[in-house]
């Protein structure tokens, strides 16, 4: 069995992994992977200055998901795996210039604590009188998809979507709550509303079967942190992985020119790297680029599943890491940083205080912080030369948190933008039905099977879980005996 892997992000490389280990076991397979970029891991990068860890795209996962804990452990990573630093946890919504923080109680966009709730600035009097009311919301047939907006309001109200629902699903989406699906990105409120009614009453449910789990769980089982991250860096997991790749079997600087269908499989079409016009023959092919660039390729193969792909949309993001000797500054507020919602008409989209997120990754004395711009709203900033975003993000940090924590005088040790353009898919409305018209296709094209956060899952475990899946589907290995599917809501 001959497997091409297209694509040499964080799926890809996991599906090259798994068929190197099986390979080395002495299975029957082999593999090629092709990266049309001079490096591997996509957005998977980091670097450390000074002895700060800088993260250009994602600098964590969800502990939840096991699938890239797995992964680090089985690459000899587990020690250098950290916990977030949750007891310090806090996260302000920036409301007329001031940082609210979301009041206690806030199981992700449903209060279930009335006295925060009521005490908190973040909503009005209606909201707030709204949010009680909620409680008598009655249970409601599961109909169609619709708007994690409409959802939201339905049960909140307007301002619950601008101040709550917007900012949070655009730190993990860097999308809109007007057009994500609530079917796919909130599953398990869409079950709660058709079983309760009520989000509130289904949250208060879901956290007293969690409590009763935690109480009966062997000791020491419970309380892991809500994000985990590499001591290194996520590039630790990346280089991990390369080095454990066969050389001879990964292309870099490497671009598909167009795919086949043959008798006996795949054709990959090969440019670039003196390879213009050259092609080669496979059993199976995985398809580990974004949907938009998996259109392009499948367009001769077949026109449907392309189209379906190509109406996947995207967003793109701007991250921008800053790194202040902490002399220079003031005193921040507590917490991991803040989210801006974009009624607040501002360029970023969130701020985190790296620092304080995961100890041990910056030097004593020194601040990092990572800012976010872009999204579906803000696409045009992706073309903004780095000395205005620099500009931008300095005023709106000043403007945010006051002058006494970032005095105008004081400059940034280190300053680095990063662009990812149309990196993040979105789960729009109808996502779940075009998935399922995506795979009626792909039953009839034998041997392909596409990865990446486009599908079913937007974070580092789910192009993990998805990648290793693929190739032991193709090379027909058996299936692992711990699961890499956790239940739930599509996220990081």
């Amino acid at each position: 069995m001959r497997i091409a892997i297209v694509g040499g992000g964080i799926a890809g490389l996991a599906a090259a992994y798994e068929l190197e280990t099986a390979r080395l076991a002495g299975a029957a397979v082999t593999w090629t992977l092709f990266e049309e970029r001079a490096r591997l891991g996509g957005s998977l990068a980091s670097q450390t200055v000074g002895g700060a860890v800088l993260e250009r795209g994602p600098d964590s996962f969800l502990t939840e998901k096991p699938a890239a804990a797995e992964l680090c452990r089985a690459l000899g990573l587990g020690d250098a795996l950290i916990p977030s630093n949750d007891a310090a946890r806090k996260t302000y919504i920036v409301t007329r210039n001031r940082l609210v923080p979301l009041p206690d109680g806030l199981m992700f966009l449903v209060p279930t604590r009335l006295v925060p709730t009521a005490l908190t600035p973040l909503f009005s009097l209606r909201t707030k009188l709204r949010m009680a009311m909620e409680l008598l919301h009655p249970p409601r047939p599961a109909g169609g998809d619709e708007s994690v907006a409409a959802l939201v309001e339905r049960h909140f109200g307007r301002e619950a979507v601008d101040r709550l629902a917007d900012p949070l699903l655009s730190g993990i989406y860097g999308g809109d709550a007007t057009e994500l699906s609530a079917q796919t990105v909130l599953t398990r409120m869409v079950e709660m509303e058709a079983q309760y009614g009520s989000l509130t009453r289904g949250m208060l449910a879901a956290h007293r079967k969690m409590r009763a789990m935690a109480k009966n769980a062997p000791q020491g089982a419970g309380g892991r942190a809500i994000f985990t991250a590499l001591r290194g860096g996520m590039q630790q997991l990346v280089d991990a992985l390369v080095a454990r790749l066969d050389p001879a079997s990964r292309r870099t600087s490497a671009p598909i020119a167009a795919l086949a269908r043959t008798p006996q499989g795949w054709r990959v079409e090969i440019t670039g790297d003196g390879g213009a016009g050259a092609a080669e023959e496979f059993d199976a092919l995985i398809l580990a680029t974004p949907a938009w660039a998996a259109a392009q390729l499948l367009t001769r193969v077949d026109a449907a599943l392309a189209d379906e792909l190509a109406g996947i949309p995207y967003s793109s993001s701007i991250t921008v890491n800053l790194v202040y000797d902490e002399a220079r500054i003031g005193s921040l507020p507590e917490g991991f940083g803040f989210l801006v919602p974009a009624v607040e008409g501002r360029s970023m989209l969130a701020c985190t205080f790296a620092h304080r997120k995961f100890l041990g990754r910056t030097p004593p004395g020194k601040a990092v912080f990572r800012a976010f711009l872009g999204g579906m709203k803000r696409d045009d900033l992706l073309a903004t030369s780095d000395e205005t975003i620099l500009a931008t993000v300095r005023r709106e940090m000043r403007e945010i948190l006051g002058e006494r924590a970032i005095p105008a005088e004081a400059e940034p040790e280190f300053a680095q933008v990063t662009r990812w353009p149309r990196a993040m898919a979105q789960y729009a409305v109808g996502h779940k039905q075009r998935m399922e018209r995506v795979h009626a296709r792909l039953a009839a094209l034998a041997g392909l099977r596409l990865v990446g956060n486009a599908y079913d899952g937007i974070g580092v475990p789910d192009c993990i879980r998805l990648g290793r899946r693929a190739a032991r589907e193709l090379a027909g290995l058996p299936e692992p005996a711990t699961s890499q599917r956790c239940p739930g809501s599509a996220g990081n």
